[in-house]
């Protein structure tokens, strides 16, 4: 469990430090294309983050009335509530308050911004279809997604993304425009080999920061894994709880694409297929069980 852990956030570490990289490389190239400076980049940084923020912080809301969940008390699922406050008080943080959607089909997330706001919502089929092993290690998955800042991440990584998205709309649009750099020494042939590379980087550039949100999406399931199962200390009950809820059929009606990413099992169609796992905010069940059964 502690390596599993340890290797996760290296690895989440790393891809956001390429993610960071890669903005400024592509800041650079839309600083000699268009001749703005830093001035693009911070315009880009002040735009994402203003629709992102807004998007943070009234997250845990929009969720919520798109799934249609409901606030349970504590008297109505007691049984709910203990595995909570029990698996809170493991994981050193406020007791999240529980939310529940009324499907039969098994699954579960975490949202909120911070641990003093933040919200865990089941499925009235999971409650029905787990045992108390299964349910413990599904809500402390979601659980360390809270502990772990999951929700602050992968916000950043919406923040970035929207930047990226930014500069390579106006370098395509700087090829309309024109720029300083596209006149003089620029009509030499290095110049028309940078613009090229500039076109190219433009195009490809949204797909490479998706890949990389995708990339980091899946380590973090990977962590959240690994601390739930240390806040239980039991793994085979998460493992179990994976193959129960993947192998169920029923559709969960609530779910759709804005939302998908953040159930503990994508509940929408799961392709196989090397590249279709470049695509998906989930790693494949199978490597997610096999993790687990190595602890």
């Amino acid at each position: 469990m502690y390596e599993q852990i340890a290797s996760n956030k290296r690895k989440s570490f790393v891809l956001v430090l390429f993610f960071l990289a890669f903005i400024f490389v592509l800041a650079w190239v839309f600083e000699q294309l268009t001749g703005m400076g830093e001035g693009g980049l911070v315009l880009a940084v002040a735009i994402a983050c203003g629709i992102s923020l807004i998007s943070y912080y009234a997250s845990d809301k929009v969720v919520l009335a798109i799934s249609h969940a409901r606030p349970v008390a504590k008297e109505d699922f007691p049984y709910l509530y203990n595995v909570v406050e029990g698996l809170a008080i493991a994981a050193g943080i406020p007791a999240p308050r529980c939310y529940m959607i009324d499907d039969t089909a098994p699954n579960a997330f975490a949202t909120g911004r911070n641990p003093q706001n933040s919200v865990i919502c089941v499925t009235t089929g999971l409650i029905e279809k787990m045992n108390r092993a299964e349910l413990e290690g599904v809500v402390a998955h979601e659980m360390s997604h809270i502990k772990n800042y999951d929700i602050r991440l992968m916000t950043l990584t919406v923040i970035m993304i929207g930047v990226v998205a930014l500069l390579s709309d106006w370098i395509m649009r700087s090829f309309w425009w024109g720029g300083r750099r596209r006149g003089g020494r620029d009509k030499s042939g290095a110049g028309a080999i940078f613009l090229i590379v500039g076109l190219v980087l433009a195009a490809l550039s949204p797909i490479i920061a998706q890949l990389i949100r995708l990339a980091i999406s899946r380590k973090r399931e990977f962590l959240a894994d690994a601390s739930g199962a240390m806040l239980t200390r039991y793994p085979p009950g998460l493992a179990s709880a994976l193959r129960k809820i993947s192998a169920d059929t029923e559709p969960l009606e609530a779910a759709n694409k804005a939302t998908a990413h953040l159930y503990i099992v994508n509940p929408l169609i799961d392709l196989k297929g090397a590249v279709n796992k470049l695509f998906s905010t989930h790693p494949p069940i199978e490597e997610r069980i096999a993790a687990l059964e190595k602890m």
